[in-house]
């Protein structure tokens, strides 16, 4: 034992020795410590100069630009510099891309080019940009739930960038050049440039730069790399034919980056039974146990000056801005468009909630801008897209509107003349002449912006708004004058087609109306509650009135092409008495007014041809409405305790079988004023009968469509007795297509001859190949079939001239030939247009395309019907 203690005490005291002899004095060792400390602070000394001399040489510049607001801009040359002030890191910054010009056969200018939240983070010399991840939250007070939330929420740094200089201030300076001028991954507008590649950076660069208070605008040329064979794509306005072949594609691409407030507006939970725009996440915890999609209404802050007062002025209220470049002749109606809502935030408890005011002029507000974010504006833009749009930047915490525009492309004024002249000149002598009056052109263009600030506002199109309204309301003047042609503007009723010469109405154009007010109060009276589940309970009794008020009902594009009054360019609660009181209009305007409305001397018809085409359309989408009849179901969103249980209920037997008749009465079997020879030998070579041919196709093949039938078969099943049937569908048709079999001397026109020979095609579809129905449709029109075979040869010997002969016998051949499964498709006539090209459709047209609100809108189950026709091809 003493052996081990002593040779560990000898161990420790070698070791001591060691080290003593390896240090050295304490006198040298503090010299050489601030030797150290000043090779240190001489770096750190080298470090700061060569930044501060960075920033010197940035200040010296003679190109040098500066700005100051939420970020001081430097500008030099192509160069651009953020100085980004310690108090900015961590803050959330909302970043949106809009391509503001673009060439016409690429698409449209305004363009979404997507949003993102996101926030600075410097860690030492590197400024990180991180993605503020808002898609996914904790709700409720449960810890462990938002500590899972939190560590499965790690948000990505999305782009980093060297610190440039440091101002004397302690503020990084840095290069944000190649962040406008690449098309970052995570910032890309690419994909909303079809055939759009990588970016051309050497034909790329920065146009502008505007600081502001609490936001920063940057617009950029920027020049994509695209594929080959590229067209169209995105702008369903072109009319067709038209073709982009360049393999480079110049934009101009403008950049928001808007700080956004430290602390998010409480936001307002959506409901299914009223159309509000919306911010969406996943919520975890609350009351709901599983994970829930939660969404914010958007909309602008309102609060009240006076929270205590009925009706308040708000304490900031929402203010539009008429741009400088709106035709004087119009500043005014586009000024009133935008307080023609006042009365709305009245029902909601807001006096002069929303301002309209003329842009100041330079002498007045030098530093005034239309693309501060600050500014809600109304733009006008000079270009032939018949069109205007309502984007708006929401705070995707909250959904608050932090910024609006509405753009209204110039030629919409060339949409709204065509439309109201094809609506309105047989009851409104202001358009019996065209070009109409600036006055009358006010009021379209008033009706047009107003729509659109209803959006921005956060209101979605409501279509059961257009069929609020009987009849006979649409037909009363004194009803018009109060409450418009339908419940809310934010439908696609535009005016009205219905009234009748005699009736007396003068208020022919969309106003305002009673489920706009319901509407606004839904997304902006005050509620007393602390969290947006509090306020359900409040929110659910204000929509509990839609159940004895059908003005206030709220459908959109959910149930479109099954629910009959989810349709758009149409009013009234009656399709079929609609359509036919408007086509007497039709009829009207076409023999009487048409010709003098357009022709002028010295003049060609070209302006002839613009109205014909309106006219024609008219009647093609008031035929549609009654043809969402057939098979329809409409949809009745009440709630448990909201009224009926009967969510779904079908048409009407009665109902249904007043639309086939129209339809073949009317529409296969057109009315030839409609057709007008007269007018029609002014404007084209060719006769139109390949565009009949193919209007009767689109009449048959919906009408028998597949998912028609099956809807039928489905009410037979559920309401037997009661409901429309196929068997009678099948009877109506082949009896009003071949209604001339009736005659004792039977003579047949080219479109009655066509009317026969669409219907054969499609009856042999239907039976026949691959593409058979699987309903009852098949055995039924083989059955009828039949019996027409009967009829038909019993008609021959009747026939009243050489070509009704040759016909029915080729009638007999057809018939004999489907039945036998050897029908020949060429003997089919003449080779009809195709359902796209009669209908003006760009190939790009699809049920997206339907959301754009001024264009004349096809039908889903007619767009259907184009796919299934593509498909084939």
């Amino acid at each position: 034992m003493k052996r081990a203690i002593f040779l560990a005490l000898t161990l420790a005291f070698s070791a001591s020795t060691i080290w003593a002899q390896a240090a050295p004095p304490a006198t040298q060792g503090k010299q050489d410590e601030k030797k150290e400390e000043k090779k240190t602070d001489t770096k750190q000394e080298e470090k700061k100069t060569s930044e501060q001399k960075k920033y010197d040489d940035l200040l010296k510049n003679t190109e040098l630009k500066t700005q100051e607001g939420v970020f001081k801009i430097y500008q030099v040359g192509d160069k651009v510099y953020f100085e980004i002030p310690e108090d900015l890191y961590g803050k959330p910054f909302l970043w949106q891309a809009e391509i503001a010009e673009m060439p016409k056969a690429l698409g449209f200018p305004g363009t979404p080019g997507g949003t993102k939240v996101i926030k600075f983070e410097r860690n030492e010399k590197k400024i990180y940009m991180r993605a503020v991840d808002v898609s996914t939250r904790a709700m409720g007070d449960d810890k462990g739930v938002k500590i899972g939330v939190e560590k499965n929420s790690i948000e990505p740094i999305i782009l980093s960038f060297d610190e440039y200089a440091e101002a004397p201030n302690k503020a990084a300076v840095v290069d944000m050049t190649s962040f406008y001028t690449s098309d970052p991954q995570d910032f890309s507008v690419r994909s909303s440039i079809p055939g759009a590649m990588g970016v051309d950076t050497s034909k790329t660069s920065i146009n502008k730069v505007k600081a502001f208070p609490r936001n920063v605008e940057v617009r950029t040329q920027m020049t994509f790399m695209m594929g080959r064979g590229q067209a169209g794509g995105g702008n369903p306005f072109l009319g067709g034919g038209s073709n982009y072949d360049s393999s480079r594609a110049t934009t101009v691409v403008h950049y928001s980056l808007v700080e956004l407030p430290d602390t998010p507006m409480m936001g307002r939970l959506k409901d299914s039974r009223i159309g509000y725009f919306t911010t969406g996440f996943t919520a975890f915890g609350g009351e709901e146990r599983p994970a829930t999609d939660v969404e914010y209404i958007n909309r602008f802050r309102l609060e009240k000056k006076d929270p205590n007062a009925s009706l308040s002025e708000p304490v900031q209220p929402i203010v539009f801005y008429v741009s400088p470049e709106v035709p004087d002749k119009w500043k005014e109606s586009v000024r009133e468009s935008i307080e023609a809502w006042q009365p709305a935030f009245e029902e909601a408890g807001f006096k002069n909630a929303i301002i309209g005011k003329l842009a100041p002029t330079k002498e007045e507000d030098p530093d005034w801008d239309p693309e501060d974010a600050r500014y809600n504006v109304i733009r006008w833009a000079p270009s032939e897209i018949e069109n205007a749009i309502g984007p708006s930047i929401q705070d995707p915490r909250s959904g608050e509107t932090v910024s609006a525009h509405v753009i209204i492309w110039h030629n919409v004024v060339n949409l709204v003349e065509n439309w109201y002249f094809s609506q309105c000149a047989a009851i409104d002598p202001q358009v019996q002449h065209l070009p109409i009056s600036d006055e009358l052109m006010g009021k379209l263009i008033k009706y047009v912006v107003t729509h659109e600030v209803g959006h921005t506002l956060g209101l979605e199109h409501n279509f059961k708004a257009s069929a609020a309204y009987t009849i006979a309301q649409l037909r009363d003047p004194e009803f018009t004058k109060t409450h418009g042609v339908a419940a809310s503007i934010m439908s696609y009723s535009r005016y009205n087609y219905v009234a009748q010469p005699g009736d007396g109405v003068t208020q022919t154009i969309g106003m305002i109306g009673p489920y706009d007010k319901f509407a606004i109060k839904y997304g902006y009276m005050p509620i007393k509650a602390s969290t947006p589940d509090q306020e359900t309970s409040t929110l659910d009794a204000l929509l509990g009135q839609q159940v004895r008020n059908p003005w206030l009902r709220f459908g959109n594009y959910k149930y479109a092409g099954i629910d009959p009054q989810m349709q758009s360019e149409i009013i009234s609660d009656d399709p079929v008495e609609a359509t036919r009181l408007g086509i007497l209009n039709l009829e009207r305007i076409s023999k009487n007014y048409l010709l003098p409305a357009t022709s002028k001397y010295g003049k060609s018809y070209d302006r002839t041809q613009d109205a014909y085409q309106a006219l024609f359309s008219q009647w093609l989408t008031e035929l549609m409405h009654v043809q969402a009849l057939v098979g329809g179901v409409v949809e009745y969103d009440n709630h448990v305790g909201r009224g009926s249980d009967d969510i779904f209920q079908p048409v009407s037997a009665e109902q249904q079988a007043k639309a086939v008749k129209l339809l073949m009465m009317k529409g296969a079997r057109p009315p030839m004023v409609i057709l007008n020879p007269n007018v029609y030998d002014k404007i084209s070579p060719t006769g139109y009968g390949d565009a009949m041919n193919s209007v009767q196709s689109i009449i048959l093949r919906g009408l028998m469509s597949d998912r028609k039938v099956r809807a039928l078969q489905d009410f037979e099943a559920e309401f037997p007795g009661k409901a429309y049937t196929v068997t009678q569908l099948v009877n109506e048709v082949v009896g009003d297509t071949f209604l001339e079999l009736d005659q004792p001397k039977i003579t047949t026109s080219i479109y009655q001859r066509g009317l026969h020979r669409n219907f054969l095609k499609m009856a042999d579809g239907k039976i026949n190949g691959s593409g058979a129905s699987q309903t009852d449709l098949r055995p039924l029109l083989r059955e009828a079939l039949k019996g027409l075979e009967v009829k038909v040869t019993a008609a021959i010997p009747r026939s009243g001239d050489t070509i009704t002969k040759a016909h029915l016998i080729d009638c007999k051949h057809d018939i004999d030939a489907i039945l036998n499964d050897t029908y020949s498709k060429a003997s089919g006539g003449s080779q009809s247009m195709s359902l796209r090209e009669l209908l003006g459709l760009p190939w790009h047209y699809d049920a997206k395309s339907q959301e754009e609100c001024w264009q004349w809108h096809v039908p889903n189950e007619i767009l259907q019907l184009i796919k299934d026709e593509e498909k084939k091809k």
